[in-house]
């Protein structure tokens, strides 16, 4: 009879592949939710721009790029934060599509590269409208805003917490119940002979 190599099976193969699954998504979940918040605090900055400040006169009719440089640098001081923000959204949008492709969730995959578009577009909106002060550049990037913020709330209701079990945790918690039970009252009474009159 030829000798047959036993196999090894590690249990905590799975789990550690489910362990990191779970982690990914906890992860795709927090980032979500953060960019969710900063989308909502772009909304606010963006009305403030809107309704208060007053875009130099020197920052427009220059190209997107020059437009994006110039509301950095200058006054007012909120379109300069507006932008930094909105910089920074386009970052934590290609980090949560990032960690969506990690994750191998197809519809957090699909919510988060519309979120990422729609940032996208309405950076490019801000810009064109930094840089020919058009009312409708702005409805635009407000309308973008809105667009991604519904995409990346879509994103935390696919994307479900899992909690992972592992055989061996699993094993470990029915020995232990066995054991308790083993150790109950009645059992010791059981093993002695019953209980005394």
């Amino acid at each position: 009879m030829p000798n047959s190599k036993a196999m090894t099976i590690n249990p905590a193969a799975p789990d550690a592949r489910g362990a990191r699954q779970a982690r990914r998504q906890s992860g795709l979940r927090t980032n979500s939710a953060a960019i969710c918040a900063m989308l909502l605090v772009q909304y606010g900055l963006g009305m403030g721009v809107n309704l208060y400040a007053q875009v130099p006169s020197a920052d427009q009719g220059s190209g997107l790029a020059v437009a994006i440089g110039r509301a950095l640098t200058s006054q007012p001081v909120v379109l300069a934060v507006h932008t930094a923000l909105g910089l920074l959204m386009l970052v934590a949008g290609i980090s949560v599509l990032v960690r969506a492709i990690r994750a191998r969730h197809r519809r957090a995959i699909a919510t988060s590269t519309a979120g990422l578009a729609a940032i996208i577009a309405a950076a490019f909106s801000g810009a064109a409208f930094v840089s020919n002060g058009q009312a409708g550049a702005s409805m635009a990037m407000a309308v973008l805003t809105g667009v991604a913020l519904l995409c990346y709330l879509a994103t935390l209701l696919t994307v479900n917490p899992t909690t992972v079990t592992s055989p061996i945790t699993a094993i470990g918690s029915a020995t232990a119940t066995g054991a308790a039970a083993e150790n109950s009252p009645i059992a010791q009474a059981t093993r002695r002979g019953g209980f005394a009159d």
